[in-house]
This record gives structure tokens, sequence and C-alpha cells, in this order.
């Protein structure tokens, strides 16, 4: 019992370390928008209208081939968190994975802030937010077990010679799968819930656009 408790504890300061570091990553980002100059500006919010309006013109992709581009982006940020953690020696690389997605995040919002005001900030809720509400929680999850398990290895494995790595790498294989199913969900708001809160916000945007 006082095993699994102090399981629980590592593990909880582990999602929290990763946490915190993501939202570095996301304070990062905004800042970054701020660093740009001002040409670099107006053709990133030359880029953003574009997309406004394209958005607005309802032309996109199919709905499935959408999906399954999200469901692949998704699932290679998976699939290079549990490399890391097979190789023991990634840990450094899933901290950075971790940092360099809250600041994308970081930077997308601060984009649309930038140019928007705060029109962006509701933008930014209907086209970031949805799919994110999934899919960092699961990044994080998986970023844990991924440290936790290249942990596992370096004390059990490569120091004491003890313990055994099947269970373990069951269950980091298992919390794999079970963050894939969850990135699936994340891919289907995008695909589906986005796009619609998108539509309604879009004529909003436009006639910022259309006044500036």
């Amino acid at each position: 019992m006082k095993g699994l408790v102090t399981m629980a504890k590592n593990q909880l300061s582990l999602y929290v370390f990763v946490s915190v570091l993501f939202v570095v990553g996301v304070i990062f980002g905004a800042l970054m928008v701020n660093a740009l100059t001002l040409e670099q500006q107006q053709e990133l919010a030359q880029d953003v209208n574009q997309y406004v309006q394209l958005m607005n013109a309802k032309i996109g992709a199919g709905e499935a081939h959408a999906f399954w581009e999200r469901f692949f982006f998704h699932s290679k940020w998976l699939l290079l968190l549990w490399l890391l953690g097979i190789t023991v020696v990634g840990i450094p690389g899933v901290l950075a994975l971790n940092f360099l997605k809250g600041a994308l995040v970081g930077f997308s919002v601060g984009t649309l802030i930038n140019q928007y005001a705060w029109k962006g900030v509701l933008f930014s809720l209907v086209s970031i937010a949805p799919q994110n509400i999934i899919a960092v929680p699961a990044m994080i999850i998986m970023s844990a077990a991924a440290i936790s398990f290249s942990m596992f290895v370096i004390k059990n494995r490569l120091l004491r010679q003890k313990g055994e790595l099947a269970p373990q790498l069951g269950s980091y294989t298992s919390t794999a799968v079970l963050m894939l199913i969850l990135f699936a969900g994340a891919a289907l708001l995008e695909t589906f819930i986005s796009p619609a809160l998108i539509a309604l916000v879009t004529p909003l945007l436009s006639s910022a656009i259309a006044t500036n």
C-alpha cells in the first residue's frame, strides 16, 4: 500500500512538472509574437486573414481527409514520445517536445490576439481550444509515462540489474494505446466541432478585416 502511495506521488510530481513546462512553453510562444519584426507581423497577419476568409467561404478539405490528416499528425507526436521513452536517454527530448507544443499553442493564440484583439481570443476558443482540451492532457500523460518508464529502466535495469521489464513495457505501451484513442477524439473535435464553431465566428473576424 505504501509503495502504491509513493508511486502515485511520484507520478503526480511528473504530471505537475510536465504541465508547468508546457505552460512555460505557452508563455514563451505568446511572447515570440511581440519579438517579430513589423514586416514579419504583417506577413503573418496576411496569412491569418487569408485563412479566415477561406473559412468564411467554407472552402476546405473533405471531412474524412481532414480527420485522418489530424489523427496522423497527433499520432506522430505520440509515437515520438513513445520512442523517446523506450530509448531511455530520450527524457530531454520528451521535455523539449512538451515545451515545443506549448510554444506552438502560445504562438498561435498570441498571433490571433495580436491581430484581432478580443475577437482573437474568441477565435482561439473555437479554433485552438476544443481539440487541445483533449490533446494536451493526453500528451502530458504520455510524457509522464515516458519519463517514468525511462527512469525505471535506468534505476532497475541498468544500475541494479533487477526488476522485470516486460510488465513495465506492457503498461507503458497500454498507456500509449489509450492516449492514441484520446488523440483520435481530439482529431474528431478538430474535424467536426471546430469548423462548425469557426463558421459562427469568422463573419465577425471578416468584418474586422474589412474595416482594417
